[in-house]
């Protein structure tokens, strides 16, 4: 999918946000990141909407590992949104953006006992815990500190999402929570229920992620909703809140079809109504989307510096940035779409790979994809980047990773300056030798 406030001038030259791309990619320079507004705040709305039909309203997670920096903190803090970090620096970036803790949520299946001590100090809403030993670490932490650390005990329920390998989380054979099949969970359950200083208060549930079915949502509810039965019958516990993770996909391409999110809360209500004994009180829903509320909103720019054919007719355009900033295509062997600034809908096409500028052979960002005809110096503009390009991105080659812009009703704003070479030595320590040498 474009961005929503994607449109197209006489000139072929592509805007986003009443902004032509041209004239970002001259402001900021090439690799640039750009993000649609409108699209980030209708996707983050369907949310809300949807959660707020629910018989117990839901509320939303943002996933933050999917693209975070302190703007779209506030942006979310702003549209009262919760928040799913799953590290301190996620944690330090929300908090220093003046984000509500009550509404962050700890995640993680490693947490170190320095960032469980800060969750509690800064009083996160939520801790997912994901280990026997996790669940200790929390108990001593929060004894130490004197308070009751509110916990979610993350299931693995053995529903297998169709998608890679990677990226499914909610099969047996996981690195990830407590496995229903071998009993752990329940030793899980019952230990948390059993500490002074964890308050346990519910249940949660991640499958995977880019799922493009509707009915691993529903079994996945359904099984802690099941499970939270269990425990009421043998210890009087129920949960207040399930969550049931995130991991809608979108539309990376033409044969892709996402689930619909309306769908899913309805036959998620129904469960609820359905299987809720009348004398308890329905748990919330929590959900965790990430990728589906930033993915289409983003979409990056890219310069074309070489052209080039090898034997066997294969055409290459190779372009100034790469698996630096989108390593997705070599880790997932992700697709995208993508199109020229200024040839959109030319009949002239060519059949091409788009390769990036790194030391290696799977630098390559698309394969055999059927573009307009490019020269030098064309801007190449790839669709659906919003979720885990910036992310991801590194350093390697040493090369600076670009500026994030936001664009708004004809106006762009940096959200994230590029990298400068000063920023790749800030951390190095050049006198480290020179000084052991003269020992």
């Amino acid at each position: 999918m474009k961005p929503d406030t994607f449109t197209l001038g006489q000139n072929r030259q592509i805007s986003i946000g009443g902004v032509t791309l041209a004239y970002l990619a001259e402001k900021y320079g090439t690799p640039l990141y750009v993000l649609d507004y409108e699209t980030i705040v209708r996707r983050i709305r369907d949310y809300k909407d949807a959660l707020n039909e629910l018989c117990s309203p839901g509320q939303a997670f943002y996933a933050g590992k999917a693209f975070l920096c302190q703007a779209m903190a506030g942006l979310l803090d702003q549209h009262q949104m919760g928040l799913d970090v799953v590290s301190g620096g996620e944690l330090y970036t929300a908090l220093q953006a003046g984000f509500t803790p009550e509404r962050i949520m700890f995640h993680g299946n490693v947490k170190t006992r320095e960032e469980i001590a800060y969750a509690l100090t800064a009083q996160v809403g939520h801790i997912v815990c994901d280990s026997m030993d996790e669940l200790e670490r929390i108990e001593e932490e929060a004894a130490r500190l004197g308070c009751l650390a509110p916990v979610l005990l993350r299931i693995t329920p053995g529903i297998e999402a169709h998608t890679h390998e990677f990226i499914r989380t909610g099969q047996f054979d996981s690195k990830f929570g407590f496995g229903l099949a071998d009993g752990l969970a329940d030793r899980a359950v019952e230990r948390a229920l059993d500490l002074e200083h964890v308050m346990l208060k519910g249940l949660h549930a991640h499958i995977g992620s880019q799922i493009l079915e509707e009915d691993p949502f529903v079994m996945n509810t359904e099984t802690l909703l099941r499970y939270g039965l269990d425990w009421n019958r043998s210890r009087g516990w129920w949960p207040e809140v399930l969550n049931i993770g995130g991991g809608f996909g979108i539309r990376y391409q033409p044969g892709d079809h996402p689930p619909r999110l309306t769908t899913v809360v309805s036959a998620i209500n129904e469960l609820l109504l359905h299987l809720t004994p009348k004398e308890l009180p329905v748990p919330r829903i929590f959900m965790e989307p990430g990728r589906s509320i930033i993915a289409e909103a983003g979409v990056t720019l890219y310069r074309v510096l070489v052209k080039k054919s090898v034997p066997g007719g294969k055409h290459y355009l190779a372009v100034d940035g790469g698996m630096g900033d989108n390593i997705r295509p070599a880790l997932y062997q992700a697709e995208y779409r993508a199109a020229i600034d200024g040839k959109v809908d030319r009949a002239d096409m060519e059949t091409v790979t788009v390769a990036g500028r790194y030391c290696e052979t799977g630098d390559v960002l698309m394969k055999d994809i059927t573009l307009p005809v490019a020269a030098v110096g064309d801007l190449l503009v790839v669709f659906d980047t919003g979720a885990y390009n910036y992310s991801m991105a590194s350093n390697y080659n040493r090369v600076p990773r670009p500026a994030v812009v936001l664009v708004h009703q004809g106006q762009d704003y940096l959200w994230v300056a590029r990298e400068s070479y000063q920023d790749l030595i800030r951390a190095d320590n050049p006198y480290a030798m020179t000084a052991a040498e003269h020992r």
